[in-house]
């Protein structure tokens, strides 16, 4: 039979035809090269004036698209907060009570279709192995921001708090300076939520480190009994979260906007501070946000400082004007900042190490034989 000269829709005609009054319905299946099915088929819809062309196989109705209100509404959040993937977009939505919230895979479809992810992007933001304190309060993140231009031609450099477990952002402080900056905001996150345990930051000259020495801001932490902490040095990744932090600003506020000034800086991060803390679900928080995790602490900044004392067990001496202290016949140098402070010297069980201890802090240890300054890390006693 010349199939080759028809098209399909002539060879099934053909069939149709033949098979009106026939015998054997099998055998002419067979001589069409067709299965019985597909000719019951092709009978039946010439029966019911029906069309014998291929059909699509398109599905008339697809059951899971997301109806088009609510893609809408996916795309108008993104444009509103366009560093906010999919999982934070889905639990705003759901949160504000949206129906038919589709699915985080969806909404990254949705994203993708229309544009709004950078697959170089999303390669970033793959999942990483996360480490945090088991409560509020044990230990708070800080650094500055890079430092970005204002319109009047100056930088702004902003002083970032955020809470280890939480995530909360304590506080976001905008100036056009470093100097003289970390004291006065730490003293205003410590009356608003009370002290930490610990603060942990880089090793930039305003947190550690001040002419070989101990910071400024190291003793004012350890007058109020608070532990500084320094990362790693070459090692960013010890202070993680504030670097995820300072990624998210960017990502969300700071390419978006231009600032006057500095001032103008501060003013505008307070109500993306906000929105981060209030509004903005955290993956590492099972999308809650960090407002709904943190607690003030229960240590109070205290009005007064109170004096050093020491148990009266060992060896008490003052550091000099020049920073250096003295014992057993040695003199060597440990920091300007704690001149004019009692130091109390603990010689180690071994009597091989002498341990230079201020308040509750283990600060420095010496060499028994030669008084030779070993180390000059911070930990509690």
């Amino acid at each position: 039979m010349p199939w080759e000269h028809k098209t399909v829709k002539e060879q099934r005609q053909e069939f149709v035809l033949a098979a009106h009054g026939c015998s054997n319905f099998s055998a002419l299946c067979r001589t069409f090269g067709i299965s019985r099915k597909s000719g019951y088929k092709w009978v039946q819809r010439a029966a019911a004036g029906e069309e014998l062309d291929d059909r699509s196989r398109r599905p008339k109705r697809v059951a899971s698209r997301t109806p088009e209100a609510v893609e809408r509404k996916v795309l108008a959040l993104r444009a509103q907060q366009p560093g906010w993937g999919a999982r934070k977009i889905k639990a705003v939505l759901e949160r504000a009570g949206e129906a038919g919230v589709p699915s985080v895979r969806t909404e990254g479809n949705i994203l993708l279709r229309h544009g709004c992810i950078d697959p170089e992007e999303s390669r970033k933001r793959q999942p990483y192995q996360r480490f945090e304190r088991e409560h509020c309060n044990e230990l708070w993140q800080t650094d500055f921001k890079g430092k970005f231009r204002t319109l009047d031609g100056k930088h702004c450099f902003p002083l970032d708090i955020i809470d280890d477990h939480s995530r909360f952002a304590l506080r976001i402080a905008a100036a056009d300076r470093m100097a003289h900056t970390v004291i006065p905001v730490f003293e205003s996150a410590f009356r608003e939520y009370g002290l930490p345990q610990a603060i942990l930051s880089d090793n930039g000259v305003q947190f550690a480190g001040f002419r070989h020495g101990y910071a400024l801001f190291e003793k004012w932490l350890m007058d109020r009994d608070v532990l500084p902490i320094h990362g790693r040095i070459g090692h960013p990744q010890t202070q993680g979260k504030i670097e995820r932090f300072h990624g998210a600003m960017k990502r969300e506020f700071l390419r978006h906007r231009s600032f006057v000034n500095a001032a103008h800086a501060h003013e505008e991060l307070q109500g993306w501070r906000h929105t981060y803390n209030m509004q903005r679900p955290h993956e590492a928080l099972g999308m809650r946000c960090p407002g709904e995790v943190y607690v003030p602490s229960v240590r109070q900044m205290p009005q007064r400082i109170p004096p050093v004392e020491y148990g009266g067990r060992f060896q008490v001496i003052k550091v000099s004007t020049q920073g250096y202290v003295s014992f057993a016949g040695f003199k060597t140098y440990l920091s300007e900042t704690l001149a004019g402070c009692p130091i109390e010297l603990r010689l180690r069980e071994d009597g091989e190490i002498i341990i230079a201890c201020y308040r509750n802090f283990k600060i420095a240890e010496f060499a028994a034989c030669s008084g030779e300054l070993l180390n000059r890390r911070i930990s509690r006693l």
